[in-house]
């Protein structure tokens, strides 16, 4: 068991925002949330799952809906309380554990802020191993596991539950919910038990966040080198970025961003697209990167990730490419979250393929 407080909840906000691909909202502004809870309850513990028993409940919880609604539309920090409640009605089980639903920037960060509110641990995994935008693009619903019942929140205290009968389904209907709640909403989905999630998540991924944010804090002279050295990434532009095309439609961030080249990359030229988190970076009709690797531009001396809705014009960043967990590189998992699953026109390559050393 791992206490998270101060110091490790520093780390993971960094490590999770790289993971996040851009996405998953303001790291920030769940730090601050999470820092606020542990200071009033004191440390989470972090668990592998195999230090509970296999029949207990997990609950996989994060905030959806538009990253850039999330920056000034603050949550309540009732939220999961409400949910749980919710879920537990519905199961008939008493909830032993938080999982975040992906590692990726604030959702990443604020199930620990959920977690003291409710007396809970929670486990070290997640069910995406980054962000993606989309409620069906998990581990779970690749291992065949009911999105239900599920439940959401906002910050007034509206509470829907939902039954459906795919994943799909539940994206479908639950972005509805969310555009109505304010384009952001928290939820609650495939509950689980901890037998079933040693199959269905991505294990040890939150000490891997927290890893990769010590690491960018404790390299001084190369952050952006070292995180690369760390994750087996790919510097694959450094820049300046001269244009960005941002805008929230169906629950979404969506748009690119424009990066011109500076130093030893000067002269090129790469477009950032993205719908809440990165989804392709090309340079002259050659891809770089696409989903379902991770792209995640850092600010180009500090390494600090720069999530997709605070891209802004005269930005220095370096964008770097991480390959993901093989579980999404499976012809079945390219389909879900491939990217022809976001309207590209090209199959995916892997990005050691399109960045061969």
């Amino acid at each position: 068991m791992l206490e998270i407080g101060p110091r490790e909840l520093e780390w993971l906000s960094l490590g999770a925002a790289v993971f996040g691909s851009g996405g998953g909202g303001d790291p920030l502004l769940g730090f601050h949330m999470a820092s606020q809870a542990i200071a009033r309850s004191g440390p989470v513990p972090l668990l592998d799952l195999d230090e509970l028993a296999d029949e207990q409940l997990i609950l996989p919880i994060c905030m959806m809906g538009a990253t850039t609604v999330m920056v000034e539309k603050f949550g309540s920090g009732s939220e999961a309380l409400r949910l749980q409640e919710a879920v537990e009605t519905a199961t008939g089980a008493e909830a032993a554990a938080i999982c975040c639903l992906e590692l990726g920037g604030l959702n990443g960060v604020v199930p620990f802020a959920w977690a003291a509110r409710a007396d809970l641990p929670v486990v070290d995994a997640d069910l995406m191993g980054r962000a993606f935008p989309e409620l069906q693009m998990t581990t779970a619903a690749l291992a065949g596991v009911s999105v239900s019942p599920a439940a959401m929140t906002d910050e007034r205290g509206n509470v829907v539950t939902l039954s459906t009968t795919t994943a799909k389904w539940a994206e479908d209907l639950a972005r509805s919910v969310c555009t109505a709640m304010g384009a952001e909403a928290t939820i609650c989905l495939y509950p689980m038990t901890v037998g079933t999630a040693k199959t269905a998540t991505v294990r040890n991924s939150i000490t891997r966040a927290i890893s990769a944010g010590r690491v960018m804090l404790e390299a001084s002279d190369d952050p952006v080198g070292a995180l690369c050295e760390h994750l087996d990434g790919y510097a694959l532009i450094e820049g300046k970025v001269v244009d960005v095309d941002r805008r929230t439609t169906e629950g979404f961030a969506r748009g690119s961003a424009t990066i011109e080249g500076v130093g030893t990359c000067a002269g090129r030229m790469a477009r950032l697209e993205f719908q809440n988190e990165n989804t392709v970076l090309i340079e002259d009709g050659r891809v770089l990167a696409s989903v379902p690797d991770i792209i995640t531009a850092v600010d180009l001396h500090t390494a600090r990730p720069v999530v997709t809705e605070l891209l802004r014009y005269g930005q220095l960043v370096t964008v770097v490419g991480l390959p993901i967990d093989e579980v999404w590189r499976t012809h079945g998992a390219l389909a879900v979250a491939g990217p022809r699953a976001f309207d590209y026109e090209f199959d995916y390559r892997p990005l050691e393929q399109l960045n061969a050393r």
